[in-house]
């Protein structure tokens, strides 16, 4: 089948499995737990929606869960494809459409991000308020006339993260928020890279979320999107770092991070 027919199946059988999900969540390394929380789940496994990627990384799930959060319909996309497995930009345009399509207006956004800013350190959790696409990548470049210029002002949505704000407070959960740099990867940054991010206004750097950002405001969807603070970033720690120890930190804060979903999901 093509592209959009396999759309078209993905979010048909989205809509047969219940309750059409209110709001949909992209739960990146460190956010799995809040999974946990979701009532009467039905899990379908992304081989089993043909618009769905094969993932390749580990400590991504590859498992759509399907429920209820704080009273409202949820789907939580446990994993995600990055850009860097395959240089497409565009590896979440199946997922997003489909979600768009079975009747999801919001989508939040999670990932694992590097500090750049010293009052935030490993376990922090940060409200991204703007990006910077440093990897300058499109996941619209195939799409057809006008509509691929798409506006970016307030792509992160401003009342959104206005009540995720207040949801976090009275839940007593810091939350910081800063400007997030997407660079391609998976090799990490180099401090002289960090010294130039921090220039240029970054708080926090990592390795996706920016496309799905742009294919989700195609698509007419409001995003939220939070980062895990995992480490400092090269050169502002003596920190070795790896894929692993980016997996165990997250570990380490993914109650908290599972906290602010559900408080944000039950606010939004």
């Amino acid at each position: 089948m093509n592209a959009s027919e396999a759309i078209e199946a993905s979010a048909a059988r989205i809509r047969s499995a219940g309750p059409l999900p209110a709001l949909a969540v992209v739960l990146g390394s460190g956010w799995d737990a809040v999974a946990a929380l979701v009532e009467a789940p039905q899990d379908i496994a992304y081989s089993d929606l043909p618009a769905f990627p094969t993932l390749g990384v580990a400590g991504h799930a590859g498992m759509l869960r399907l429920g209820r959060i704080g009273g409202r319909t949820v789907a939580l996309l446990r994993g995600r494809k990055h850009v860097y497995e395959s240089g497409d930009a565009a590896a979440m345009k199946g997922p997003i459409r489909s979600l768009a399509a079975a009747g999801c207006r919001i989508l939040v956004l999670t990932n694992a991000a590097g500090s750049l800013d010293a009052n935030m350190g490993p376990g922090s959790l940060m409200m991204i308020t703007d990006h910077l696409n440093m990897a300058q990548r499109t996941p619209l470049y195939d799409e057809p006339g006008s509509d691929r210029f798409v506006a970016m002002t307030n792509a992160y949505d401003p009342a959104l993260r206005a009540q995720a704000r207040a949801a976090a407070a009275q839940a007593g959960i810091a939350l910081h928020e800063g400007v997030y740099a997407w660079v391609l990867g998976p090799q990490f940054e180099t401090p002289a890279e960090i010294r130039m991010l921090r220039l240029l206004g970054a708080q926090a750097v990592g390795m996706s979320t920016v496309s799905e950002t742009i294919l989700a405001r195609h698509a007419g969807l409001r995003v939220l999107a939070f980062s895990m603070l995992t480490n400092m970033a090269a050169g502002l720690s003596d920190e070795a770092l790896s894929h692993d120890h980016t997996l165990r930190s997250a570990r380490a804060a993914d109650q908290e991070a599972s906290r602010l979903l559900a408080a944000v999901i039950a606010a939004i």
